[in-house]
């Protein structure tokens, strides 16, 4: 049984130039003609067209896969398991590569565009991306969500400087209300509350009154934002909670 140019053009998915070409340069001449002069391709042209595409994929230049095929010492079993090896090969380069682009897509998942090193810079060992995924399942349907990834995408290294500076304001003045020995519901201290909502509100997501109190009861629930905030001042995070809670009360 043979077949034309055009439909072995569409079995294997090549053009009928490539064929054509392949006959001009004599990497596959087609083993029979038709009364009319046609090309006929037989099955040990199509097994040696499955080779060359092959060889093609992976990257071998048409003069090379020429001596491969033609090569006498050679047998069809040698050339498969040559394939195999070098498909193997590409698969673990490109799990390779899928798994690096995983990993850069996990970094872009708070929008913050920042390198490592920029990053550690900024935020210290406070890696905002091992909250990503938890933050995406808590909130990744709210609108102050989608509005904190937008903002975040847009920052540069100085802006996320600046925020962090503000944050350290903030801090500051809570660790002063402390030290003063300032109650947390007192007026000075629900002042630095509102502050606080108000900076998230500028440079997050506008953080109503009970969005800023599910944020107070994670900061003394989740140990890891309660271990970062106390950094600062042991027992900032509990004293941050509650001037949050009133101030919310007063408002609402």
């Amino acid at each position: 049984m043979s077949w034309s140019v055009g439909q072995v053009a569409r079995f294997a998915g090549v053009t009928v130039r490539t064929l054509h070409h392949y006959d001009e340069i004599g990497l596959l001449h087609p083993s029979g003609r038709s009364g009319s002069g046609h090309r006929r391709y037989d099955d040990a042209d199509l097994d040696r067209l499955q080779q060359i595409l092959f060889y093609r994929e992976l990257g071998f230049p048409l003069e090379e896969v020429a001596v491969l095929l033609d090569d006498p010492d050679v047998d069809p079993r040698a050339h498969l398991r040559r394939q195999h090896e070098l498909l193997s090969a590409r698969i673990t380069r490109l799990q390779e590569m899928a798994a690096a682009v995983e990993r850069a897509m996990e970094a872009k998942k708070m929008g913050i565009n920042l390198t490592p090193e920029e990053k550690f810079e900024v935020f210290g060992d406070f890696d905002p991306d091992d909250h990503a995924e938890e933050t995406e399942q808590r909130w990744g349907g709210t609108d102050a969500y989608k509005e904190s990834q937008r903002r975040a995408a847009s920052y540069t290294k100085e802006d996320w400087q600046r925020i962090q500076r503000e944050a350290d304001e903030v801090n500051a003045r809570f660790v002063a209300l402390m030290e003063a020995g300032e109650e947390p519901e007192s007026e000075a201290a629900m002042a630095a509350a509102e502050e606080h909502r108000r900076w998230i509100s500028s440079n997050h997501y506008d953080c109503s009154y009970e969005m800023h109190t599910g944020l107070a009861e994670m900061y003394v629930t989740d140990e890891r934002f309660t271990r970062n905030i106390d950094r600062t001042r042991p027992g900032l995070a509990a004293y941050l909670r509650e001037a949050i809670l009133a101030n919310a009360v007063r408002h609402l």
